[in-house]
């Protein structure tokens, strides 16, 4: 409006002065004074509205966990996600997902299926790791179990998701090896029972946590789903408690392969992001992605630095791990 106002008494000083300009010039300096004046605005006042890059194309489907990115993203959980989905991730996990509200369980599920992201797992509520061995073959620990299977099922429902963890408990020490392997294949067969006419799989999670955890090696695992025998039960193979526990990963991972429905990740030592530790994640990943692997790996690890540069560096490890084609 300033602008025009100036414009129009120029026009108006120049048509009352003796030595005007003809009305034709006068139109056609102001049109380019007016163009000129316009580019500069458009140069001093850039179009401050954000236009967000494309999504970066990972080979594999990470999925990250609630947190990860809060620096970045902000405390909501669906902005979180949605966030991931920006940066490119195309699953997402949530190991405490049974204990978050119904309401919120919905709003995940729904932007989930929004942002085309595939859920990844979240653990069946037994009471703990350590807790309700199934190798003690108590049918009070049975039961608190498949209890959580029916619950697991609604849950699963309401977000999409295809997989669930479970880990056995610890030794019963009383008892000898292969009853308590017995004990196990019977109460999952039980689970496996709850699972299976829903098109659910439990996946089974060796662990390096303790020396007092039953279930810590993969040939163990695989040992235990071929007892139970069943779509509805397979392995959750964590790459970094597997590091800790047996190494000589792409071996281990090829003898069991048939029975691995799941990924984790995580570096070693320190259980951050790859490139911070041991493990040659690139020839992991390349290794995994020619198996035809379609599954999803989950980032079930720390940062190792905090704040938004810490997060970013996350990001930046994956798209340089995921570059081995």
């Amino acid at each position: 409006m300033v602008i025009v106002s100036l414009l129009s008494a120029l026009y108006f000083f120049i048509s009352s002065n003796p030595y005007k300009m003809k009305r034709r010039n006068f139109i056609q300096k102001t049109a380019l004074s007016t163009g000129a004046l316009s580019m500069a605005g458009s140069l001093a006042y850039p179009n401050l509205s954000s236009t967000k890059s494309k999504p970066h194309k990972f080979n594999l489907k990470y999925a990250p966990h609630l947190g990860m990115f809060k620096a970045l993203a902000g405390d909501d959980p669906i902005d979180q996600i949605n966030f991931m989905a920006d940066q490119g991730f195309t699953a997402f996990e949530d190991n405490g997902m049974m204990k978050r509200d119904v309401a919120m369980q919905n709003k995940i599920g729904e932007t989930l299926a929004k942002r085309g992201m595939t859920m990844g797992v979240f653990v069946i509520d037994k009471g703990g790791n350590m807790k309700n061995t199934l190798a003690a073959g108590k049918q009070e620990y049975i039961d608190i179990f498949l209890d959580g299977c029916k619950r697991a099922v609604e849950t699963a429902k309401r977000v999409n998701a295809k997989w669930m963890t479970v880990v056995p408990g610890g030794f019963e020490r009383k008892l000898p090896i292969g009853v308590q392997d017995g004990n196990v294949i019977e109460a999952l067969k039980r689970g496996a029972e709850i699972l299976e006419p829903h098109g659910l799989t439990m996946v089974l999670e060796p662990l390096s946590d303790s020396p007092d955890l039953y279930l810590q090696n993969s040939d163990q695992t695989y040992m235990i789903c071929k007892g139970v025998d069943s779509p509805a039960c397979k392995i959750l193979f964590d790459i970094y408690h597997m590091q800790k526990t047996e190494g000589h990963l792409i071996h281990n991972m090829g003898l069991t392969w048939d029975e691995i429905a799941y990924i984790q990740i995580g570096d070693n030592p320190g259980r951050k992001e790859p490139t911070t530790g041991e493990i040659n994640y690139k020839n992991v990943f390349k290794w995994i992605y020619e198996k035809g692997f379609d599954g999803v790996l989950g980032m079930e690890h720390g940062n190792s630095k905090e704040g938004k540069a810490g997060e970013q560096a996350v990001i930046d490890a994956y798209k340089q791990e995921d570059s081995f084609l």
